[in-house]
């Protein structure tokens, strides 16, 4: 597995989008200034994750995006799944296909990276950043 700019890029905006969540559409162009992000890269990020259900995209003068759901039932793993793929490094199979002796280390390197994605929500992450931000620290995802 590699978390590409992708993936990091994806938690970052979704991120912005919990951060506003219930306050109405956020035009791409606030979210990429935001997080110091490319408009036109998130612009390419947007349709698979809007495909993925995980925003929604609202037409208008007054448009932009909003999430989906709620940033607590939304997960990194849901992001980074829906942008980079499958989570964690593949089996190292010999040219013959057979298992490698280090399958389990690969298996476990998966699990630990799937439980800690699949156990953070956006809604973490806000509440995560408003605590660093009350403690005085500066914090970027």
């Amino acid at each position: 597995m590699h978390l590409s700019t992708r993936g990091r890029y994806g938690v970052r905006a979704l991120y912005e989008l919990a951060r506003r969540y219930g306050q109405g559409p956020v035009p791409l162009r606030e979210v990429a200034e935001a997080q110091n992000l490319p408009e036109n890269y998130l612009e390419q990020l947007m349709a698979p994750l809007r495909k993925g259900g995980l925003v929604q995209s609202v037409r208008g003068a007054q448009g932009g995006y909003v999430l989906a759901r709620d940033p607590a039932q939304v997960t990194v793993a849901d992001i980074v799944r829906l942008l980079d793929g499958p989570i964690g490094p593949e089996p190292d199979r010999e040219a013959t296909g057979t298992p490698s002796v280090a399958d389990g280390v690969w298996e476990a390197v998966r699990k630990a990276i799937t439980e800690v994605l699949e156990g953070t929500t956006l809604a973490d992450l806000v509440r995560e950043a408003d605590r660093k931000a009350r403690e005085g620290y500066m914090f970027y995802i």
